[in-house]
């Protein structure tokens, strides 16, 4: 009832897992992941117990493999069971149960482009899982993990997905450090009750992209009076001048959720996603 991608970037510093179903809050219940340990997805007839016990063998030294095969062997309904994973070290695989409903299967690998493990049920065919698979291998350049995970669940759903049709998805990742305020949770975006899920999924990427994402040192604008002077006006236009510009600066970012994009410059340089969104506030 289910179809979803557990991935790993090519450097392994991120794991991510990606899903869609035509099932109620699918997030609640498919991903797991720890950082420096893996990733995977628990699907079909669903056993909960997987995600702490099988992320409890990765943390043990398992590979993706072994902690799927020595789960499932001890599992009376394996059967109904479909799952894959991804270990720290980039190790990948997939399993589906002979009673999963069809149609149902998956495929896995590792590469240079990151591992993978992506995996479906009761899917409108195995072009969904192609489509998937395809969209992960050919995304790899200037694309981020929650981007690549977000095209492959789009790939999917655009082959046809969940044969009965849309309900909700997710999009969870995780790198040391790489979160808001410096948590591990890089991206964690749930459409729990929607008719297009993926699409909505894809809206609140861009908003959390918007917000807390990172723009690269190099972009970041360095300070100069003309610049100085125009963020003055922008901030009193916004009712948000009177004090230290830099102050200022920060309250109206905070006010606005913009906070982590204060962060990386300080007071040495200014993202310039943040002065664009101050020029919409204060113009707009």
């Amino acid at each position: 009832m289910t179809f979803s991608i557990v991935g790993r970037s090519p450097d392994g510093s991120a794991l991510g897992v990606a899903v869609a179903s035509k099932f109620l809050a699918v997030g609640g219940f498919v991903p797991a992941l720890e950082v420096g340990v893996g990733a995977l997805a628990t699907q079909a007839a669903v056993n909960l117990a997987l995600k702490a016990e099988g992320l409890a063998l990765l943390r043990g030294g398992a590979s993706a493999d072994e902690a799927l095969d020595r789960f499932l062997a001890a599992d009376e309904g394996r059967a109904e069971r479909q799952a894959g994973a991804v270990d720290a070290g980039g190790r990948a695989a997939t399993r589906t149960g002979a009673d999963c409903h069809p149609w149902a299967g998956g495929e896995a690998g590792e590469g240079p482009e990151g591992s993978f493990a992506v995996q479906g049920n009761i899917l409108a065919g195995p072009q969904v899982v192609d489509a998937m698979v395809a969209s992960w291998r050919g995304s790899t350049a200037g694309r981020s993990l929650p981007r690549r995970l977000l095209a492959a669940l789009e790939a999917g759903d655009a082959a046809g997905g969940d044969r009965r049709g849309r309900q909700s998805a997710a999009l969870v990742v995780v790198a040391p450090g790489g979160g808001y305020g410096g948590s591990d949770v890089v991206v964690d975006l749930r459409s729990d009750d929607d008719p297009d899920p993926v699409a909505h999924l894809a809206r609140m990427l861009a908003e959390h992209e918007l917000l807390f994402g990172r723009t690269p040192p190099e972009d970041l604008l360095a300070w100069d009076d003309r610049l100085r002077a125009e963020v003055r006006r922008l901030l009193d236009a916004a009712g948000a001048g009177g004090g230290d510009l830099q102050v200022d600066l920060e309250r109206w970012a905070g006010a606005h959720n913009l906070e982590e994009r204060v962060r990386p410059g300080g007071h040495d340089r200014l993202d310039p996603v943040l002065l664009a969104q101050l020029r919409t506030v204060s113009d707009g």
